[in-house]
């Protein structure tokens, strides 16, 4: 039997579709091909993107590089560089400072980041790091809320530019100790959500990023075990949304940012910033920076075998095996895109009074969902292989 018509009805409102587009569903494992510029931004999305390929040393991409957007996490990259700025060459990191700086790096710490903060100046990191790497377009917090870190301006260019100094300028032992931090980037952030989109969900491994959200439509984290931690996800960097006039930036509408490399030698680096409709989901706003990030030209890029499917109900349960008889892995965003591997029959599982027994495996969570949940016209997806 399908599943309810009104959920299908408002997952095709929220994904636009049965299967990922065109763009996104390349052939599967197969290198991502060189195209013209190919940013393919969702309705009512506001982006600045930027794609550069070290092997040629050019842009691929380049979609309101220089417009600035406020950072949320993406400045705990500056922090750590401040940190680490003109140490000696053999300078070990001791073992109380990686214990939290790998985790803002890895899982997006936000106590690790306000303590920081708070004792190296504020503003004045941001100060220092725009002067030490020469960025054209960074900024600190507006007048006002010089203690919210997530409030520095930001943008795609300026992101090109700090990694750039990382992988090509900085000491051997500050580009190792950044980077293998981004490469073991968690998929449960430390606040319980699910940090895995835009580069991290649209390209195979090898890749390594910085992730970026705030806004106070996103739901609780379900990542991991469920969570009583605030709605807004950026920690201390978000209070009130202040008026648009304090600066240059948009501080209201909610923002979900994805930074990085990908491909083997990190050969290209990505910066895609994205700001969404004032109340849209976390799994909407997911949705859509994993679609734009798909429709970009990254050279070195794979894309990951499989199809790309919408899901609908909120707190969908990934699961060990195709059964409930084991705890969940994890839950998924609600509403959120999932790449499909492929489907096999399992456990019959109900939603009175509808019932399906195939399930879909969903290989960038090494987990199982039932069809039931996803939005396909039969209960067995008919493009989907079986496993």
């Amino acid at each position: 039997m399908k599943r309810p018509l009104l959920a299908a009805a408002a997952a095709l409102l929220l994904i636009g579709g049965v299967a990922g587009s065109a763009a996104a569903d390349a052939p599967a494992g197969q290198p991502v091909r060189p195209a013209a510029a190919s940013v393919e931004v969702p309705s009512g999305v506001s982006a600045g993107v930027a794609v550069f390929d070290r092997q040629t040393g050019t842009f691929t991409e380049q979609l309101n590089s220089s417009t600035r957007f406020r950072s949320a996490s993406i400045v705990k990259l500056l922090m750590a560089l401040d940190y680490l700025w003109d140490r000696d060459p053999d300078y070990t990191v001791p073992a109380a400072d990686r214990a939290w700086l790998e985790p803002m790096l890895r899982s997006s710490n936000d106590n690790a980041a306000n303590n920081y903060w708070s004792d190296h100046g504020g503003t004045a990191i941001i100060t220092r790091m725009v002067k030490n790497l020469e960025l054209k377009d960074t900024a600190v917090p507006p007048a006002g809320k010089e203690g919210f870190w997530g409030y520095t301006a930001l943008s795609a260019r300026d992101t090109v530019t700090i990694y750039r100094y990382l992988l090509d300028s900085a000491p051997a032992p500050v580009r190792t100790f950044v980077m293998d931090n981004l490469r073991q980037s968690t998929r449960c952030a430390s606040d319980k959500f699910d940090q895995h989109f835009g580069v991290a969900g649209a390209f195979a491994k090898p890749w390594a990023v910085k992730q970026g959200w705030a806004g106070t439509s996103y739901e609780k984290g379900t990542c991991g075990t469920p969570t009583t931690a605030s709605a807004t996800a950026t920690g201390a960097s978000s209070p009130a949304p202040a008026a648009a006039a304090d600066v240059d930036v948009d501080l209201t509408r909610p923002a979900l940012h994805s930074t990085g490399t990908v491909g083997a030698g990190d050969r290209s680096i990505v910066a895609v910033f994205t700001l969404h409709p004032v109340g849209t989901s976390y799994g909407k706003a997911y949705t859509d920076i994993g679609r734009l990030t798909r429709s970009l030209n990254v050279p070195g890029a794979t894309r990951p075998a499989g199809w790309w499917y919408g899901t609908w109900s909120d707190h969908v349960n990934v699961r060990p095996n195709p059964n409930t008889g084991n705890a969940p892995i994890t839950q998924l965003p609600a509403g959120v895109e999932v790449l499909v591997g492929c489907q096999a029959r399992g456990e019959k599982v109900n939603v009175p009074p509808y019932s399906n027994d195939w399930w879909a495996y969903l290989p960038q969570y090494n987990g199982w969902i039932s069809n039931i949940y996803i939005n396909s016209p039969d209960n067995k997806m008919p493009d989907v292989k079986d496993c």
